[in-house]
Parts: C-alpha cells; sequence; structure tokens
C-alpha cells in the first residue's frame, strides 16, 4: 500500500462486475472531501492481474484501499482474499468487502481470509453516500496503516 500526503489522491481499487453498483460508488465517492482515484476492474481474474503488476512494477499505482464484490465472474472474491493473504510479500491495502451477501457464511469467511472489513451492499444512492462518508472518515482519515513496502 503506497502512504500519501493531502495533496495526494487515495488510490482505490473497486473489484466489481455490475456495472450499475460501479457507478453508484464512484458517485458516491464524489460527495465526500478526499480526492479519489478509482481503478475498476470488472471480474476476479482482472484483480489478481492487478495485483500482480502491482507488485513486481514500480511504476504502477498501488491502491490505498480496496472494495471488493465477493460474486464476480472467473475468481471470487473469497478466492481473492485467500491469495492476497498467502502471495504477497507486504501486507495488502485495507480490503473492505462490499457484498450483496449477509449470509453468516460469507461473512465468516472473509474475515478467515483477512478482510478489513465486511459491509453489506446499500440498496440506494443516498446510502451509497453514507457507505462513502463512513469509509473516508474510518480508512482515510483516521486508520494508521502498515507503511508501503521498500
Amino acid at each position: 500500500m503506497t502512504s500519501h500526503t493531502p495533496t495526494e489522491p487515495i488510490d482505490i481499487l473497486l473489484v466489481e462486475d455490475n456495472p450499475g453498483d460501479v457507478r453508484l460508488t464512484r458517485e458516491a465517492f464524489k460527495t465526500v472531501d478526499s480526492d479519489i482515484e478509482f481503478h475498476t476492474v470488472t471480474d476476479g481474474k482482472e484483480a489478481t492481474t492487478y495485483f500482480d503488476v502491482c507488485e513486481t512494477d514500480t511504476a504502477s499505482t498501488d491502491p490505498n484501499l480496496v472494495l471488493l464484490d465477493l460474486n464476480l465472474p472467473r475468481v471470487d472474491g473469497l478466492t481473492i482474499l485467500e491469495t492476497l493473504e498467502n502471495e504477497l510479500d507486504y501486507p495488502p491495502p485495507p480490503i473492505l468487502v462490499l457484498s450483496s451477501s449477509e449470509t453468516e457464511a460469507d461473512i465468516v469467511k472473509s474475515y478467515d481470509r483477512a478482510a478489513n472489513a465486511y459491509l453489506t451492499k446499500p440498496e440506494g444512492p443516498d446510502e451509497f453516500d453514507t457507505l462513502a462518508q463512513a469509509i473516508e472518515d474510518f480508512w482515510i482519515d483516521s486508520a494508521k496503516h502498515p507503511p508501503a513496502p521498500s
């Protein structure tokens, strides 16, 4: 994970296959004070490739935060969590599962695979705005993260 200063944008990797949820999430983060730079991938295979590139290419942008859907084509979110936990040589950025699933098994499996938080997807634009503000308040403005690998 890269560190940032208040003058630099926050890089968020959004791993989401639903175009409507991508749009709602991006719009919601336009309502927060932080300057957000979104990188979006639409399936789990793209997400694992994205992290592989970040780990090997010094010119690539490591995300400061990941918003991860569980139900993805090709490689699901739980597999992504497991891969990141097992294969990265350094702690991944905070990974917030953002899923429509409210099943206890998905929640437990996500935390077992080192998700930092499990959030249920909001149902409408106002709830997305509230969620974006809560993410900014805690994960961007308050939480302390480990230093980026050197």
